[in-house]
C-alpha cells in the first residue's frame, strides 16, 4: 500500500511541475479542422472539466492542476477496477480448469 501512495504522490508532484508547460497549441484534429475551415459548434454538454479546467476555481493554474489531479485519479481508479475484474475472471477460469 505504501508503494501506491508513493506512486500517487509522485504523479501529483509531476502534474504540479509540468502542467504550466502544457501546450496551448491545438491538437492534430483541431489543427485539421482549422485548416479545412470547419467551424466548431457549441458543445451539447460541457462535461465535468470542460477544456481541462474546473470552472468553479478562478485561478487558471489551480483550475488546470485540479482537473489534472482529478482526471489522473479517475483514470487510475478505472484501471484498478478493470484490473480487479479481469483478475477475478481469469482466476475463475483457471479454477475451472484445475
Amino acid at each position: 500500500m505504501r508503494k501506491y501512495i508513493l506512486a500517487i504522490g509522485l504523479v501529483i508532484i509531476f502534474l504540479v511541475v509540468f502542467i504550466p508547460f502544457a501546450s496551448t497549441s491545438p491538437d492534430g484534429l483541431e489543427k485539421v479542422a482549422e485548416n479545412l475551415g470547419v467551424e466548431e459548434n457549441a458543445p451539447f454538454w460541457r462535461g465535468l472539466m470542460f477544456d481541462y479546467s474546473v470552472e468553479a476555481v478562478g485561478n487558471p493554474y489551480v483550475s488546470t492542476l485540479i482537473a489534472g489531479v482529478v482526471g489522473t485519479g479517475l483514470v487510475l481508479l478505472a484501471c484498478l477496477a478493470l484490473g480487479k475484474v479481469l483478475v477475478k475472471k481469469n482466476n475463475r477460469a483457471f479454477e475451472k480448469k484445475v
